[in-house]
């Protein structure tokens, strides 16, 4: 039998000096009692992968939005690609996989229906503005309660690396900084992928220097990312890839901002605003009705307001239950928009 005591002794005996450790977790929001068997960090993987948030994200856009073909990714795929990209530089740099695979599979909880298009139009409608990776934390720490608990009750670690997944602010741990750039890594080539599926773009449409370098298909590109970040991080007490490696995907980021992203055929004017429509109805019907909001939320309005109650709902929902509460609401069929998912 493998205790956790075992499995934190292990730790010390098997991981780099520079890895977080279980045991020196700063612990939690709420203090509770250790599990006989498991980490802290594995538990906070199990609770994730538990949650309806996660579950949700199987039918939340990536970046096409309600796509023909079944093998483009959604936002559970890419957060799988994510987990696995991360988890394989942790592994050999000898740090903490099971923390890095709990960041992984939380630093998208809180993405919003229709990915970034979504995004930006709740960003617009929210007083308070909207960030889906300040979001992704107040689905583990508030919204997805239990009868046991408030939020999901992670580790001081894990909140830090779903936060600091993006934005100016680096992970306080090396685990979190690889998912930070395994994040890169996975939606840059994935996204490639998926556009040339699409028939968007083609691979002499690619930047020559970046793939020559990297290589031509998609498994290359990754692998040739991760042995960078293995390499040249080995020995450190940081997490870092190589100058050309780094330019490499930096060229690729752009590539893809000016001819994928910003694609008339994945963002249109007329997509654009059709998500806005979709997303403002949604903000203004609930705040004007709020007695149809799921009882979860209507408890949210009561301890944080209305407005962020509402911004908590339909960040949640996915780009089908979006749908059906503009279907529901405008032919009054069902039981109003506010009925459970």
């Amino acid at each position: 039998m493998l205790s956790r005591i075992d499995s934190e002794q292990r730790e010390y005996e098997i991981l780099s000096p520079f890895a977080a450790k279980a045991a020196d977790s700063a612990g939690r929001l709420n203090a509770e009692a250790l599990c006989d068997f498991r980490t802290a960090f594995q538990r906070d993987r199990d609770r994730i992968i538990h949650s309806k948030a996660f579950r949700r994200l199987m039918h939340k856009t990536q970046v096409f939005i309600a796509p023909e073909e079944d093998h483009f990714r959604t936002r559970l795929t890419h957060t799988l690609e994510v987990s696995q990209i991360a988890r394989s530089i942790a592994r050999a740099l000898r740090l903490n996989e099971d923390l890095t695979e709990a960041i992984a599979l939380g630093h998208d909880l809180g993405h919003t229906p229709f990915g970034h298009s979504g995004e930006s139009a709740l960003a617009r409608k929210h007083p308070g503005g909207f960030h889906h990776n300040i979001q992704s934390l107040r689905v583990v720490d508030t919204l997805e309660s239990s009868s046991e608990r408030k939020g999901m009750n992670l580790t001081m670690e894990v909140r830090d690396g779903i936060r600091n997944h993006t934005g100016d602010t680096l992970p306080k741990t090396l685990e979190g900084c690889i998912v930070r750039t395994a994040d890169r890594m996975a939606y840059i080539n994935h996204d490639i992928d998926d556009a040339m599926r699409a028939g968007i773009i083609s691979e002499t449409d690619l930047p020559r220097g970046p793939i020559e370098l990297l290589g031509r298909s998609t498994s290359k590109r990754i692998d040739s990312l991760i042995r960078d970040m293995i390499v040249f991080s080995d020995g450190h007490n940081e997490i870092r890839q190589s100058p050309p490696y780094q330019d490499a995907m930096a060229k690729l980021r752009s590539f893809l901002f000016d001819h994928v992203y910003f694609s008339k055929r994945v963002k249109d004017g007329a997509a654009q605003e059709d998500i806005d429509r979709t997303i403002f109805f949604l903000y203004d019907y609930f705040l004007s009705h709020p007695d149809e909001l799921p009882q979860e939320y209507q408890h949210i309005c009561e301890q944080d307001g209305l407005a962020e109650g509402v911004k908590d709902h339909i960040a949640g929902m996915t780009d089908r239950y979006a749908r059906e509460m503009i279907a529901r609401t405008y032919s009054g069929s069902g039981s109003g928009p506010g009925s459970e998912r």
